[in-house]
């Protein structure tokens, strides 16, 4: 064999030709980073990703470069970077405030169009993402137009309350969820306080605690109810909408929560009626069914004598996360902000009228819509580099393989080249199993093999780039319900992509890969990876639910955890360990919330309250403060999980 052995390029180089004409532009069709980004992303002239902090309203000097972000985070204090450490989300409040915004004008573009005789008034449900900051960032952009909170268990419902007291004062506080004597005492104290609260029945039964708790605390409660709808979308998120749904009202209880009502001489407390179709609605005529419906029970109810004033139509304005703009699957929606309000406003008002009913205030809890796109997940990826045997190391390898070697020096055809890998490889390894090669020889066959493969284009086509990631942390839908989100090099995107990737993170665990992705494609048009380089990638519009889904989902918490072993005492068993559960102050300070200072604002809010409205004895209005101040005490300390105040019976 001759010493100077060929050695092919890399099948995965690109040309110098293809490179020059490739620029940010094709890169921006390549990642369908118009359809999923805009107004808010765009590739910029130098190949990395932009932020337009104020949608289309951004100036061009107003452009924020993601990758001078990530440099200035991540560069040592001595350069003057923060010195942060991969992987990080980066946030963009103005982003949210744009989309808050948004949402508000397109309503209220939809009321003045169609002469719609009341307002449009919205809610965030925190589920969505219950960080402090961006919880409170909502409530202060949304005070100029009454926007309020949605909790759905008791955790939620203390941060709403807290983060209300400096809200608008006519901002709705919406209380959905399972609820137990202590989340309806909770909510009939927020009337207390001067907020807002409404009281949303789930279940049929919840209406004996508000109408027992409202009169031992003398509050006059504003009370919702949730219909069960027969309209309901058959994709991922319709799962729990429908007469079979997880939450709400069928026809028949609500004809006897309005006869109890009315019994107890509390039906003009019934004031809103709330519905939940699903999640990422995908089109405007599923929508409009739903709302029409749910506008005939709302007339209906007006007819039975409540003080109906709102109809809340719950989630489902969806985004497009592929760009498509398709309506297919469950990560895509036909329609545009404006679009969703028309149907909504329309469909309330077409019905209204044919029933000679006021037309309601329209309530919203879009958050979804509200906080996907102001949230960008940055990591680093990283490709292993596959070893390059030397002319000496092939030439010493190839002796015995005189077929082998004439047929690459031959440039012989694809398929008799991988037939000579192939069996080259079978006999290694019968050799290793017999101990006639050692483990480094063995290792250098199969390095020349990869090298052989390469040179032929004959190798796996889609490498794997790992990424300094958990994907079961910061991306759980994906991993759980198959959710696509877009992901993007935040760099290089003046670049052609010269590799095919999937993306496998640092964890433990088999499944923690990415092996499908926008556009059904089951690969990622990726860069080569200098040895030298750092290559960023961007998962983006994960602002809602993935953040809270890794870390305290709902803000439930971890459960109470005990040691129970045998014993030959009288029960056969002792308990040697038990630790309890979160608190709901430990899920909130988790989120990093203040629950020693929320306390105080809520306490100082009741104090000025009892002591302000007057017409009472001084001795009552303390002891009333006290009773106040206890049970918010309580709430903070105990379990978000509901208390069940009944034995069990054996």
């Amino acid at each position: 064999m001759p010493a100077d052995v060929f050695i092919p390029a890399s099948p995965t180089s690109s040309s110098s030709d293809s490179s020059s004409r490739w620029n940010p532009s094709l890169s921006a069709s390549l990642y369908r980073i118009d359809g999923w980004g805009a107004p808010y992303f765009t590739a910029n002239s130098s190949g990395n990703i932009s932020v337009r902090p104020h949608g289309s309203d951004t100036l061009p000097h107003q452009d924020i470069d993601l990758l001078k972000v990530v440099k200035n985070l991540t560069d040592p204090k001595a350069s003057g970077g923060l010195g942060l450490q991969l992987p990080l989300i980066v946030r963009f409040p103005d982003v949210l405030k744009n989309r808050l915004e948004c949402l508000q004008s397109a309503f209220d573009s939809a009321v003045k169009s169609q002469g719609y005789g009341s307002h449009y008034q919205g809610v965030y449900p925190v589920k969505c993402n219950q960080d402090r900051f961006i919880v409170e960032d909502i409530v202060n952009f949304g005070s100029p137009f009454r926007f309020g909170l949605e909790a759905g268990c008791k955790p939620e419902v203390l941060l709403a309350m807290s983060c209300l007291c400096k809200g608008n004062p006519d901002a709705f506080l919406i209380c959905n969820g399972f609820k137990d004597g202590e989340y309806v005492s909770l909510a009939l104290l927020g009337r207390k306080l001067a907020l807002n609260t409404v009281i949303v029945l789930e279940q049929e039964h919840e209406l004996d605690l508000v109408i027992d708790l409202s009169q031992k605390m003398n509050v006059r409660p504003v009370i919702g109810l949730r219909a069960k709808l027969r309209t309901k979308q058959t994709n991922y998120y319709g799962s729990n909408s429908g007469e079979k749904g997880k939450f709400g009202l069928t026809s028949a209880q609500i004809v006897r929560v309005v006869r109890k009502l009315s019994e107890s001489g509390m039906l003009d407390c019934l004031q809103l009626l709330h519905f939940h179709i699903g999640s990422m609605i995908p089109s405007t005529s599923l929508l409009s069914d739903g709302v029409s419906e749910a506008a005939l029970i709302y007339c209906e109810l007006v007819r039975l004598g409540a003080h109906m004033r709102v109809i809340d139509v719950g989630g489902g304005l969806g985004i497009d996360y592929d760009g498509s703009k398709s309506g297919e699957g469950d990560i895509s929606v036909t329609y545009t902000l404006e679009e969703y309000a028309e149907a909504v406003v329309a469909s309330i008002r077409y019905v209204c009228d044919q029933r000679s009913v006021k037309h309601p205030v329209i309530c919203s809890e879009s958050g979804r819509a509200i906080v996907s796109h102001h949230s960008v997940l940055i990591f680093e990826a990283v490709k292993p580099i596959a070893h390059q045997p030397k002319p000496d190391d092939i030439q010493l390898l190839l002796e015995g393989e005189e077929d082998l070697y004439t047929a690459v020096m031959r440039g012989d055809q694809e398929k008799s080249l991988l037939l000579y890998v192939d069996q080259l490889k079978q006999r290694c390894v019968e050799g290793f199993k017999d101990g006639v090669l050692n483990i480094e020889q063995l290792g250098s066959i199969d390095g020349l093999c990869e090298w052989v493969l390469k040179a032929i284009g004959g190798c796996d086509p889609v490498q794997t780039y790992n990424i300094n990631l958990s994907i079961f942390t910061s991306t759980s839908s994906h991993w759980g319900m198959g959710h696509l989100f877009p992901i993007v090099p935040i760099h290089k995107l003046d670049q052609k992509p010269g590799a095919c990737g999937i993306l496998s993170d640092i964890t433990c665990d088999s499944e923690g890969k990415i092996v499908k992705f926008i556009g059904g494609e089951s690969s990622l048009p990726l860069h080569e990876i200098d040895s030298n380089g750092r290559y960023f990638l961007g998962l983006f519009l994960g602002g809602a639910y993935e953040e809270s889904m890794g870390g305290v989902y709902n803000l439930f918490g971890g459960l109470s955890v005990v040691r129970v072993s045998q014993s030959d005492g009288p029960h056969s068993f002792v308990v040697t360990r038990a630790v309890p559960g979160q608190s709901s102050s430990d899920v909130l300070r988790a989120m990093q919330h203040e629950p020693e200072l929320m306390l105080q604002t809520l306490k100082h809010r009741a104090e000025e309250v009892m002591h302000t409205k007057g017409g009472g004895e001084e001795k009552e209005e303390d002891d009333e403060y006290k009773n106040v101040a206890a049970c918010l005490d309580r709430s903070f300390h105990n379990m978000p999980y509901l208390a069940t105040e009944e034995g069990i019976n054996e």
